[in-house]
């Protein structure tokens, strides 16, 4: 049996930084939501940071849809 080291560091390297990104993505998007229920606190206006908030979950969707279509086909 023989592993290929480098190509197992690399699988663990991309899937490691992918879900970092994903993790921050969706911490951006809970933010944006809290700050969109209290603009008195100087934050963004609802609509904005409403917008902001399911830009970032959709971008999270839409990863994991790919991911999910990656394992199938």
């Amino acid at each position: 049996m023989n592993i290929d080291w480098a190509a197992l560091a690399s699988v663990f390297g991309v899937s490691l930084v992918i879900t970092v990104a994903l993790v921050g993505l969706f911490s951006l998007g809970v933010v944006a939501l809290a700050k969109q229920a209290s603009p008195a606190r100087g934050g963004a206006s609802p609509v904005r940071a409403r917008a902001g908030a399911y830009a970032c979950f959709g971008l999270c969707a839409a990863a994991v849809a790919y991911g999910i279509y990656l394992i199938v086909a």
